[in-house]
């Protein structure tokens, strides 16, 4: 069996990625029934509203689902005792230090993953315990990381330097990019930006359909000396562009930054001043669909792919 199929009991190795402002409950348990693992995102929740969306996704499926948790988050220790409290089996974490949470989640039998971009962050996390990592790419929306590695070289770097199960993200949003991770060494895939476009995702109308309609170098990482983020281009992010350019420090940034900016976009929809955090793969999603159907055409076209590979001969 799979290891990313066993970790998680589920039947496809495809986890949907904890994306702020897009994945709550009603995503997480979609793609949790369809056979996959959904992630309701804490990044974008107060310790109470995270608990709401954890009873309401137990009432939504009887399938294995989990939380991701970004580390620097102000509110940890109340998001961790409700995750333990309410029984959630399986936490990603991300932007943060693994060693700090993971033997602790463990303990209460938690099955634990940490997100890296680099090689010295994925023995860390191995060496805190972690039962596999999630390895994201240049790519990938939302945070990243500042070497800039693309998912094609990061893949086999880390599967060469860990031995616990590593799982793919970054430009991941087809069957063909998860057989081609596969091919890489991967067990698995997380995938960010179609789900966020799906019809089940909690992000605002407005942002799926500048998703859908994004062109090539519609994305760009941004903010690598504050937190190195890609963003879909718009006028908030030309303001970050033209700070960056003038030198602005992490204070004037921070302040530019201010509260409530990814909210204001992704969630409320202001395609202007709102901060658009997405992948790059955006340029290949053409259409808003539900959860299930995403994850299917993506598990069929990997089985078709690979089958027509096997028949190559060379």
């Amino acid at each position: 069996m799979n290891p990313i199929n066993k970790l998680f009991r589920i039947n496809y190795p495809i986890i949907q990625a904890g994306m702020v402002w897009c994945s709550g409950w009603r995503l997480a348990s979609a793609v949790s029934n369809a056979g996959g693992l959904g992630l309701i995102g804490a990044g974008s929740m107060h310790p109470k509203t995270l608990q709401e969306h954890i009873q309401k996704c137990k009432q939504a499926t009887n399938k294995p689902f989990g939380v991701n948790v970004p580390l620097l988050y102000p509110e940890i220790d109340q998001i961790m005792q409700i995750i333990i409290d309410e029984k959630v089996k399986t936490v990603f974490t991300s932007a943060g230090n693994p060693a700090i949470w993971t033997n602790y989640l463990k303990q209460k039998d938690i099955t634990v993953v940490h997100v890296i971009a680099n090689t010295k962050f994925a023995k860390k996390a191995e060496d805190s315990g972690a039962d596999a990592v999630v390895a994201e790419g240049f790519e990938a929306g939302g945070h990243n990381g500042r070497e800039e590695t693309t998912t094609l070289c990061l893949i086999p770097l880390i599967k060469e330097a860990i031995s616990i199960p590593v799982i793919a993200a970054g430009g991941i949003a087809s069957g063909k990019s998860m057989l081609a991770a596969f091919a890489l060494g991967a067990d698995g895939v997380q995938i960010g930006s179609r789900f966020a476009a799906s019809e089940e995702s909690s992000a605002h109308l407005n942002f799926k359909n500048a998703i859908i309609h994004a062109d090539e170098g519609d994305t760009k990482l941004s903010m690598k000396s504050l937190i190195p983020v890609r963003l879909l281009k718009n006028e908030f992010f030309k303001l970050v562009e033209q700070a960056e350019l003038k030198g602005a420090n992490r204070e004037e940034l921070t302040q530019l930054l201010g509260r409530g900016r990814a909210k204001k976009g992704m969630f409320e929809g202001d395609m202007t001043e709102g901060e658009l955090e997405i992948g790059q793969i955006a340029v290949a999603i053409h259409e808003i669909q539900p959860a299930a159907v995403i994850l299917q055409e993506i598990w069929q076209e990997f089985l078709d792919q690979k089958q027509k590979i096997s028949e190559v001969h060379f």
